[in-house]
C-alpha cells in the first residue's frame, strides 16, 4: 500500500469533501498478524474497505501479491463486528455460503466439517443462528471467511460487541485459527490490550485524514501474559503515544 488517499462528499457542504485517509503507505508480510489503531474517525475501516475491494482510492497504490485491487475478491475475507449470518440458514449452510458465493460448493463441501471442527461448532452444524451465543456466532462468521482461504482476512472490529469475558476467551480462537492456518490476518480495533495481546506489530493512526503515525513490533513470545512488565510497557507507551497524539492534533486546530 503506498500513498492512499480517499475522500467522501460532505453532505450538507456540496462541492466540498472531507478526506479520510491522507496518502497512507505501509506493507505487511505474509502470515503476519497486523493491528490497527488510532482515534474513532481516522480511516480504520475506510481502509478495510479499500483493501477488501468494496471501495476505491482517489490515488495511490494498492497490491496484495503484487497484484492490483481491482474489487472484491475471494482472496481477501472480511469480517465485521456484526457475524452477518442468514438467519434462516443453519450454522452448515451459513458457512457453505462462501462458497456457494464463489460457485465452488459441490466441489468444497467437504471442507465445511473441517472447517466446524476447527471453529468447535461441529455439534451445532444444524442449528440456526438466534440459537448461538455471540462468539459463536463470530465463529461462524470466521469459518465462513477462512473456507475459501483467503491470502488475508480482514478483521474489523469482529469483537468489539462481546463481553470481556466472551472477547478474551474468542482472542485465543482467532490466534488458534491463526496459527493454524497462517493466513495473514489485519485487524482493526479500539482495545489496545487486544492489539498487543494478538499482534505481531501495530500500526498506530493519526486523526483524519489518517496516516501511519507509527509502528510497533510486539516482540513478545506467545501464549503472552496480560499483567508481565513488558506486556503493561507496551500498553502504556501505545496509550501515551495516542494521547500526545491527541493533543497535538486539538493545538493544530
Amino acid at each position: 500500500m503506498h500513498e492512499i488517499c480517499k475522500s467522501f462528499p460532505v453532505p450538507d457542504a456540496p462541492g466540498t469533501s472531507r478526506v479520510a485517509l491522507g496518502g497512507i503507505s505501509f506493507s505487511i508480510a505474509a502470515s503476519e498478524l497486523v493491528s490497527l489503531v488510532g482515534p474513532s474517525g481516522c480511516g480504520k475501516s475506510t481502509l478495510l474497505r479499500l483493501i477488501a475491494g468494496l471501495d476505491v482510492s482517489d490515488s495511490g497504490e494498492l497490491l496484495v501479491g503484487n497484484k492490483e485491487i481491482v474489487g472484491p475478491s475471494a482472496e481477501r475475507g472480511l469480517v465485521f463486528q456484526d457475524p452477518n449470518l442468514f438467519p434462516w440458514l443453519t450454522v452448515r449452510r451459513n458457512i457453505e455460503a462462501g462458497l456457494a458465493a464463489r460457485g465452488v460448493l459441490r466441489e468444497k463441501r467437504n471442507e465445511v466439517d473441517e472447517f466446524m471442527r476447527l471453529v468447535g461448532l461441529e455439534a451445532f452444524a444444524n442449528a440456526y443462528p438466534h440459537h448461538l451465543s455471540g462468539g459463536m456466532a463470530q465463529r461462524v462468521a470466521l469459518a465462513r471467511a477462512l473456507i475459501n482461504h483467503p491470502k488475508v482476512l480482514l478483521l474489523d472490529e469482529p469483537l468489539g460487541a462481546l463481553d470481556a469475558f466472551t472477547r478474551m476467551r474468542m482472542q485465543d480462537e482467532v490466534l488458534r485459527l491463526w496459527e493454524n492456518r497462517r493466513t495473514t490476518m489485519l485487524l482493526v480495533t479500539h482495545d489496545i490490550d487486544e492489539a498487543i495481546y494478538m499482534s505481531d506489530r501495530i500500526l498506530i493512526m493519526t486523526q483524519a485524514p489518517g496516516r501511519i503515525d507509527r509502528e510497533i513490533d510486539i516482540d513478545l513470545a506467545r501464549p503472552r501474559d496480560r499483567t508481565s512488565d513488558s506486556f503493561l510497557r507496551f500498553r502504556r507507551e501505545i496509550l501515551e503515544h495516542l494521547h500526545f497524539a491527541g493533543k497535538a492534533a486539538d493545538l493544530s486546530l
